[in-house]
């Protein structure tokens, strides 16, 4: 299996090196990252299950796809490729906001990313990968509010950090 590499990054998300995803999420450090949210024609927004085999945040709910750029790829076009290694589709997307958040995990793992939030509209069909994601749902945004609140373990960290905070302005 070959390594992937997360992109160090300063609060001014100016670059300051490269670090083994893995060993960055051991460590701590702050890097890139980024949170795609896709709407259909209703307003619903596109979550996703993550997969049983994830290294962390498994089986949990989620905005519609996330990751890290690789060197050197910008984040809109890491944005559109694991939109589609992980849904199966890909559509226009325009970046929101970004944010810088520290979750730590049960299995030892820190997420401590500077997350770019991007947003698109999708009505097509979802022909998701199953080593990524485990299954998805489209949600309206009230009874989304609501499962939140009395289901809030079931849902990613990044997620709810989000979704708290930047809820206007995914819209």
């Amino acid at each position: 299996m070959e390594l992937e590499y997360v992109i160090l990054v300063d609060e001014n998300d100016q670059e300051i090196g490269t670090m083994e995803k893995q060993e960055a999420h051991e460590k701590g450090l702050l890097h890139r990252a980024f949170s795609v949210f896709v709407f259909n024609e209703n307003k619903e927004l596109l979550l996703q299950q993550r997969a049983l085999t994830k290294y962390h945040s498994a089986g949990l709910w989620t905005n519609t796809c996330c990751s890290h750029p690789r060197v050197g790829e910008t984040i809109e076009n890491a944005a559109h490729r694991r939109l589609m290694e992980e849904m199966g589709f890909d559509c226009e997307l325009s970046t929101k906001t970004s944010f810088i958040y520290k979750a730590a995990f049960e299995n030892g793992l820190t997420e401590h990313e500077l997350d770019h939030i991007l947003v698109g509209n999708f009505n097509g069909e979802i022909n998701f990968n199953p080593t990524e994601v485990k299954n998805f749902k489209w949600i309206a945004l009230e009874e989304l509010q609501v499962d939140l609140l009395q289901n809030n373990q079931n849902y990613t960290a990044w997620f709810k950090i989000i979704f708290d905070n930047f809820q206007k302005s995914l819209l």
